[in-house]
C-alpha cells in the first residue's frame, strides 16, 4: 500500500499567497492599463538621454567648424538605437546633420526655437512621424540648438512603441520662484489619488481572502487539536491521525502519538502491579483472619481481629479499584429506585447494630439508568458504610432517590467542613485520622460514577449532618413519572 506524504504547511500556504498576491497584482494591472488608456501618456526619456549625450559631445575643430566628438558614450548610444538622428544648429547658421533626419524636423524653427531651452517636437501627420527633443543649451561650441530622436520611423522601432510623456510644471511667483506652499499640498493629493486605489484594492482583497485562505491551511491542525482535546483517562488509547497533518507537524504528532503509547503501557503495567498486589494481600489476610479465630476471646484479640478486618476492606478496595475500568458486564437499563432500595435493606442491620435509624424515600416509583448494576451498588454501598462509620452512631441514616437520576444518602452526624469537601475524595485521605476507614471509598465511588458520565457532590445547606448524592444521567427515553415513596426501617 502506498504510504500517504503529508502535505507541506509551509508550501500550501506560500502556493495559496502566491496566487492571491498575483490575483491583485492583476488587478492592480488592470486599473493601471485602465489609467494609461485614459491619459495616454508618452515617454521620451531616451531622447532626453541622446540630448545629454550629443551635447557633451558638441565642440569645434581646428579651424572653429561645428563638430560631434566620437565619445564611448556616443558610441554606446548609437550601437543601442542604430535609427539615431539629429540636427545641430549654432548661433552662426552652421548645421550638422546625422541620421535619416524625417523633412519636417530639418527645417527652419524660426526665432521662437532659438530662444526656448527646451520643447518636445511632434508632427502628427497620421502618427507616422516619431517624437523628437529640442534643448538650446550652452556647449563646449557655444550655444547650439540639438534635435534629435532615437527612431526615425514607427516601424522601426518595432510593432509597439509605448512612450509616455510626463510634463509636471509647478506654480511660481511674477520672479519665477516656486510657491511651495501651493505645490506641496497638491502633490500630497496627486500621490495620495495615486496611491490609495492600489492600497485600498490590496487591502480589501488580502482582507476578504487572507482569512478563509489560513483557515482552511490550518483545517488539518485545528481538527488534530481537537482529537487530542478529547483524550483523556478512559480513552488513552486513541491516537492522533496524520494522514492530513501537514509534514512540518507530523513528527510532533508522531512524537505525541509515542508518548501516548508509553503512558498507556506504564499505566496498564501499574494496574497490573496494584491488582497483583491486591490478589496476593488475600491470602495471607485470609490466613491472619483464620489464625486470630483461633484465639482466647479477650480485648487484644477483638482488636486484631477489627485490624484484620480493616486491612481485608482496604485489600479489597485495592481490588476493586483497579478492576473497576475493565468490567466483563454490560450496561444495563437499570431502575435505580429498586437498586437503593435493596441496597438499604442489605445495610439495614449494620446501621441498626450501629445506634442509627435507617429510611428510604423515592420521590418517583421508577428512575431508569444505563448502568453497570454491581458497580452502582458497589458506590451505593461505599455511601452508605461512610455514613454509618461517620455519622455519629445516632439519628437516621436516609436513602433517597429523587427525579432527576440522583441517589442521597443523607446522615445526621457532624458533617463535614467546606473546606474538606474536596479532599475526603482523595485515594486514603481521612477526614478523622484514627478513623477505622482506609480512605478508599469515597474515591471509589466517584471513580464509578464518573465512569457512568455521572458525578458525586456533598450538598450544601442549613441541615445537619452530611448529605451526598450520587448522580447519574437517567434514560433519555424513560424519563421518570412523578408519584413519592417512602418506607422506613
Amino acid at each position: 500500500m502506498t504510504e500517504i506524504r503529508p502535505r507541506s504547511l509551509q508550501w500550501v500556504l506560500v502556493r495559496r499567497l502566491i496566487l492571491l498576491q498575483a490575483a491583485t497584482l492583476f488587478v492592480f494591472i488592470g486599473l493601471l492599463v485602465g489609467a494609461l488608456f485614459i491619459a495616454q501618456p508618452r515617454l521620451v526619456l531616451e531622447n532626453e538621454a541622446a540630448l545629454d549625450i550629443l551635447n557633451r559631445a558638441v565642440g569645434r575643430d581646428a579651424n572653429g567648424g561645428l563638430m560631434v566628438r566620437q565619445t564611448e558614450e556616443l558610441a554606446d548610444l548609437r550601437q543601442s538605437y542604430p535609427n539615431l538622428w539629429y540636427v545641430i544648429r549654432d548661433v552662426g547658421g552652421q548645421i550638422l546633420r546625422q541620421g535619416d533626419v524625417p523633412a519636417p524636423y530639418f527645417a527652419s524653427g524660426g526665432d521662437l526655437l532659438q530662444r526656448v531651452e527646451g520643447a518636445t517636437l511632434l508632427f502628427t501627420e497620421g502618427g507616422k512621424l516619431p517624437d523628437a527633443v529640442l534643448r538650446n543649451a550652452e556647449t563646449d561650441a557655444g550655444r547650439v540648438q540639438i534635435i534629435t530622436s532615437t527612431v526615425s520611423s514607427r516601424r522601426d522601432n518595432g510593432p509597439l512603441d509605448v512612450q509616455i510623456h510626463v510634463n509636471v510644471d509647478v506654480a511660481r511667483d511674477i520672479d519665477g520662484t516656486t510657491t511651495w506652499t501651493e505645490v506641496v499640498p497638491v502633490l500630497v493629493l496627486l500621490a495620495l489619488g495615486f496611491l490609495l486605489p492600489i492600497v485600498l484594492v490590496m487591502g480589501v482583497t488580502t482582507l476578504m481572502t487572507t482569512p478563509a485562505v489560513v483557515r482552511r491551511s490550518l483545517a488539518s491542525l485545528v481538527s488534530t487539536a481537537d482529537q487530542a482535546g478529547r483524550i483523556d483517562i478512559d480513552n488513552r488509547a486513541v491516537q492522533l491521525e496524520t494522514e492530513k497533518v501537514p509534514s512540518e507537524v507530523a513528527p510532533l504528532v508522531q512524537a505525541f502519538n509515542k508518548a501516548l503509547a508509553r503512558l498507556g503501557e506504564g499505566y496498564d503495567q501499574r494496574n497490573r502491579f496494584l491488582t497483583d498486589a491486591a490478589h496476593e494481600l488475600r491470602t495471607p489476610i485470609a490466613i491472619l483472619r483464620t489464625r486470630a479465630e483461633l484465639l482466647q476471646e479477650d480485648v487484644e484479640s477483638a482488636r486484631l481481629r477489627l485490624d484484620i478486618e480493616r486491612l481485608s476492606h482496604l485489600a479489597q478496595q485495592l481490588l476493586d479499584r483497579q478492576v473497576l475500568e475493565h468490567a466483563s458486564d454490560a450496561p444495563e437499563v437499570v431502575d435505580l429506585v429498586g437498586l437503593a432500595k435493596n441496597t438499604a435493606a442489605d445495610f439495614a442491620p449494620l446501621a441498626f447494630e450501629a445506634g442509627y435509624e435507617l429510611a428510604f424515600e423515592a420521590k418517583v416509583p421508577v428512575a431508569k439508568v444505563n448502568a453497570r448494576p454491581r458497580q452502582i451498588e458497589q458506590a451505593a454501598a461505599n455511601l452508605l458504610r461512610n455514613a454509618i462509620e461517620h455519622g455519629g452512631g445516632a439519628g437516621t441514616i436516609t436513602v433517597l432517590v429523587n427525579a432527576e437520576g440522583g441517589l442521597e444518602i443523607h446522615d445526621d452526624g457532624p458533617g463535614i467542613p467546606a473546606a474538606e469537601r474536596e479532599r475526603v475524595f482523595e485515594p486514603f485521605y481521612r477526614l478523622r485520622p484514627r478513623s477505622t476507614g482506609a480512605g478508599l471509598g469515597l474515591n471509589l465511588a466517584r471513580e464509578i460514577a464518573r465512569l457512568h458520565g455521572g458525578r458525586i457532590d456533598i450538598l450544601a445547606g442549613p441541615w445537619q449532618g452530611t448529605r451526598i448524592r450520587l448522580q447519574l444521567p437517567l434514560v433519555s427515553d424513560a424519563r421518570p413519572v412523578s408519584g413519592p415513596a417512602r418506607s422506613t426501617a
